[in-house]
């Protein structure tokens, strides 16, 4: 028995992680599975309520609705700036749906930074130093961006535009 769990634990490390193998609480309580999106370019954004870029909530949600055939957007609220995401799970997803009609999933809160940084984001932040990024999550609204097969594919700025002209050439 002990040979089987041991092979088995070594077949996890050696196959490696990769963004399908995670699943995530959504806001709600329900889970937010990574494998479900395979064949879609995946956005991920550490989002807060209290922010001066709160406001690309509502072009996140454009993005979405233009793009969802073939993106899907999942935002993670995080206390990690200045205190900025202080609610509650029901006080961010009524803030979300109400203020800026929010449809995409959005994760239970988390930490993007620090000891306590959530799995997610570890794997991330990794990805993104491999591609010699360090230190990616400067702010509210970073964007991590992964094409169809999972693959982390740049890492957007907090204060670029969702719609903007440099986001969007990943679309077209």
């Amino acid at each position: 028995m002990k040979t089987l769990l041991l092979i088995a634990i070594s077949s996890f490390f050696l196959a490696g992680t990769d963004i399908y193998n995670f699943k995530v609480t959504g806001l709600s309580g329900d889970t937010i599975d990574f494998s479900k999106f395979k064949g879609k370019k995946i956005m991920i954004v550490n989002t807060a309520s209290k922010c001066g870029n709160t406001p690309q909530y509502g072009e996140l949600e454009q993005l979405y609705e233009k793009y969802k055939d073939k993106l899907v957007i999942v935002g993670f609220p995080a206390n990690n700036f200045r205190e900025q995401e202080p609610g509650t799970n029901a006080e961010i997803e009524e803030f979300c749906k109400k203020n800026y009609g929010v449809t995409f999933p959005m994760a239970e809160k988390v930490s993007v930074k620090g000891d306590d940084i959530a799995p997610l984001y570890k794997y991330l932040t990794e990805e993104a130093s491999k591609m010699g990024i360090e230190d990616p999550v400067k702010w509210n609204f970073t964007k991590f961006l992964l094409d169809e097969n999972g693959k982390l594919i740049t890492v957007i700025h907090n204060k670029t535009k969702p719609m903007s002209e440099e986001v969007l050439k990943y679309f077209n």
